[in-house]
């Protein structure tokens, strides 16, 4: 399979320096925001819980859950520090209601350093740049908070016996197989110890959200 190429050497800082960190998230940056911010909210997202942005970027949902949530409420991780931190910079109308140890690097969605308070997490356009296997580990890694109650994800959807080839998605993104965007089928969207539901907001670019509670939960 082909690599993202968020995990190409120098990707990262060569768009910072070009003061690209908008546009390497996928561009539509308010609009996705909103819709990243809207899903949370309607999940039951409250200013005294503890939000984790998986793959933040550079804080695109950040410069909006900063403000809403309670000081030191917001945690995010990214396989590049330097691109929160950029939007640390930039995009932060309060930048001290944040402290910049709350963005922490992590590629291998293993959450170093992310305290057990937090209730709910989100990683919006993270999966389909990764290979699937990706989602399988993020999702047993995110068992280990005990205060979880809701984790939302989002993936493009393949109907079965078009999953080979090229799908072109609602929005128009064509996605893949072996390549990134990457697709899945729907059946594979399941992780023992969580109960996954499909919404049926629509959401920039056709993904797909999916809420994931522990199973354990009422």
């Amino acid at each position: 399979m082909t690599r993202s190429p968020y995990q190409v050497p120098g990707f990262y800082d060569e768009a910072i320096a070009a003061g690209r960190h908008r546009a390497i998230v996928g561009g539509r940056w308010d609009e996705t925001g909103r819709a990243q911010m809207a899903a949370l909210l309607e999940a039951g997202l409250l200013p005294q819980h503890h939000l984790l942005d998986i793959g933040a970027g550079a804080l695109r949902l950040g410069c909006k859950a900063v403000p809403y949530l309670d000081p030191g409420h917001y945690w995010a991780t990214d396989a590049s520090r330097e691109i929160m931190l950029a939007g640390h910079r930039e995009e932060l109308a309060e930048p001290e209601r944040l402290d910049p140890a709350h963005l922490i690097e992590d590629a291998a969605f293993a959450f170093p350093g992310i305290p057990g308070a937090i209730t709910h997490a989100i990683a919006f356009a993270v999966f389909p740049h990764l290979l699937p296997e990706a989602l399988d580990v993020a999702l047993a890694n995110l068992r280990r908070f005990p205060r979880l109650e809701r984790v939302l994800f989002t993936v493009f959807v393949a109907e079965a016996g078009t999953e080979g080839g090229p799908v072109r998605q609602p929005d128009g993104v064509v996605t893949h197989r072996t390549r990134a965007p990457f697709h899945i089928l729907e059946s594979e969207v399941r992780a023992e110890g969580w109960r996954i539901e499909r919404q049926p907001r629509m959401l920039p670019r056709g993904q797909v959200l999916f809420i994931a509670q522990p199973s354990s939960a009422t």
